[in-house]
Order: C-alpha cells, then structure tokens, then sequence
C-alpha cells in the first residue's frame, strides 16, 4: 500500500507565495486510510539470494520501488482513449479529472 499511496495520494505541498509547507501534519497530509485500500491477493515466490549462506534478501523496498510504475501505468492504460500519456504524482482525483476535462476540450495537458 505504500506504493500505491505514493502514486495516488502523498504529496508534500507549498504555498506558492511564502513557500510555507502545507502538509506538514497528517492532517493535512493525504495517507490513505483502509477504505483506500484495494483488495490485494498476495502470491509468493521464493527465490532465495545465491549471494549469502541463508538465501536471504532486504526487505520493505519491494512496494514502495515497485508500485508506483504499476499505478501510474494503469492509470495511463486506462487514461489513453482520451490521449492522456502523462500525469505527474500523485495521481489524485482531482488532478486525473482535470487531465480528463482537458483533454475532451481539447487543452493542452
């Protein structure tokens, strides 16, 4: 979900003027609560590292490096009948309706 929560919803943002942080809590800063959650089938590979004497490998890295690219190019997959082929994250709502009421009025994204 980490993944996932960067592509969609976390953002650190600034007010233009003062360049003041306006998310600098978390409430203000969007972190995705379990109604945000998809449904996630989890599988397993095992295929233990040939580099040291236990097979074993980091881990935590995996979502975070990972899901990102898959939620951003799901998005764009689903975006491009209307010729979106880029969106910067996170990928929030409003920012992917207003990709899409651009591009049906025909404005540059």
């Amino acid at each position: 979900m980490q993944g996932i929560a960067q592509a969609l919803y976390e953002e650190v943002s600034y007010d233009p003027d003062t360049g003041q942080l306006m998310t600098g809590s978390l409430l203000d800063y969007a972190v995705p609560r379990a109604e945000h959650v998809p449904n996630i089938q989890s599988l397993f590979q095992e295929t233990p590292s040939p580099t040291n004497p236990i097979g074993v490998k980091g881990v935590g890295e995996s979502g975070s490096i990972a899901a990102p690219p898959c939620m951003v190019h799901a998005v764009l997959d689903a975006l491009s009948p209307f010729g979106i082929s880029h969106l910067d994250m996170p990928m929030t709502p409003p920012r992917i309706w207003s990709a899409v009421q651009n591009a049906r009025s025909g404005a540059s994204q």
